[in-house]
């Protein structure tokens, strides 16, 4: 047990801060209060200090492209089939990463990880905790999200083999959700006898859950364009959708908003290194949750290193994004965005006691962070 004392607490709830204890039991957080009283309990004194929720990653490729390894040892992309759903990240995250124990260091303590952008459909992410051995105890969710990928990217990879344009990107997802649907409307029909289910199909298995709503579609898209054709393939078949990345999202944040669906912006912090990066602007993120958008700031990593996650947030409140808002972004809203709101990103009673205490603001890296916990275990 222990007993964080005197800090301000930013709960990522309320915009006001506020001076006072948390209490951390069983990897818990058991309670949040102006005074807690705990004889048994072990002190942190954070006077003079921030305390914040840990912050919150909601699309990398940490521990897939690895620290020091290059292209050639990176396993965060299938360069031989670019329609993939049956991968999984769980089976190329590497523990020992050094970007997940720099996220760690850094107060970025839930992540959300998976395959890259060169396949239409890449295969599932996973929500992981920067801390363990092996991945089966570090994932929060195994299977959150399903990625698949517009614009540049797959053109770019397969452009002697199968897609040169936007137009056969969008036909190879179409084909595979109108087969996973049929698939599993076979599967359906057949209840619980064996005999009469459709023939196992390893890639449209994977996609049962997205055709059911039971995981997200997670669309790479830059371009405005890119963006609207995957509202427009998401609403043809009735399945859950994030936006990725949204760079051009600034010039057409009224139609987001009116969509509704959550949005991630970045990487940021880089060179506009293709022509669908060319609008890119730190603006954005303000922008875009100003129209009514849910925002979340993510990195991208190793695109941008992991732990300057809180950065790319203070130079989005630098460009105009209100502080409690750019907080959120790398918090609450991806926690939500990713689907693991019930366990992080926010100061609440019952969550995983994911907490990170500094001197200076979260955005600031001349801030001292003086501890890091993650489900309650000092890092």
């Amino acid at each position: 047990m222990l007993l964080i004392k005197n800090a301000v607490i930013h709960n990522s709830v309320s915009p006001e801060p506020f001076r006072g204890d948390i209490l951390v039991s069983n990897g818990k957080i058991a309670s949040v209060a102006p005074s807690i009283d705990a004889p048994e309990a072990e002190i942190f004194d954070a006077a003079g200090q921030n305390a914040y929720p840990g912050f919150v990653e909601a699309h990398a490729h940490t521990g897939l492209h690895g620290y020091g390894v290059g292209y050639e040892g990176a396993d965060y992309n299938e360069m031989n089939d670019i329609i993939s759903p049956q991968l999984r990240a769980i089976d190329g995250i590497q523990p020992f990463d050094r970007t997940l124990s720099e996220a760690a260091g850094a107060g970025v303590t839930t992540l959300c990880v998976g395959p890259g952008s060169a396949n239409v459909l890449g295969g599932t992410f996973a929500v992981i905790k920067p801390l363990g051995k092996r991945v089966d105890d570090m994932c929060v969710i195994k299977e959150a999200a399903m990625k698949c990928a517009f614009g540049e990217n797959p053109k770019r990879c397969y452009k002697d083999k199968c897609d040169s344009s936007r137009m056969s990107t969008a036909s190879k997802l179409r084909e595979m959700l109108f087969r996973a649907r049929e698939y599993a409307e076979k599967l359906d029909a057949a209840g619980g006898d064996p005999s009469k289910r459709a023939a196992f199909d390893m890639k449209l298995n994977a996609l049962v859950p997205v055709i059911r709503g039971e995981m997200p579609l997670k669309a790479h898209a830059h371009q405005a364009d890119d963006m609207f054709t995957a509202i427009r393939i998401a609403k043809e078949f009735g399945v859950r959708l994030t936006l990725e990345h949204c760079t051009e999202g600034h010039l057409v944040a009224d139609e987001l908003a009116a969509e509704g669906y959550p949005v991630a912006v970045g990487p940021t912090l880089t060179h506009a290194s293709k022509f669908e990066l060319r609008n890119k602007s730190w603006e954005t993120p303000g922008i875009l949750q100003r129209a009514g958008c849910s925002v979340s700031i993510i990195t991208d990593a190793p695109v941008i290193p992991q732990k300057y996650l809180p950065l790319c947030a203070g130079l989005a409140i630098q460009a105009g994004m209100d502080e409690f808002e750019a907080l959120k972004a790398i918090t609450i809203n991806p926690a939500r965005h990713i689907g693991a709101d019930a366990r992080v990103g926010s100061l609440e009673v019952g969550k995983d006691a994911d907490i990170v205490v500094m001197s200076g603001d979260f955005w600031d890296i001349a801030g001292r962070i003086s501890l890091v916990l993650i489900g309650g275990k000092r890092i």
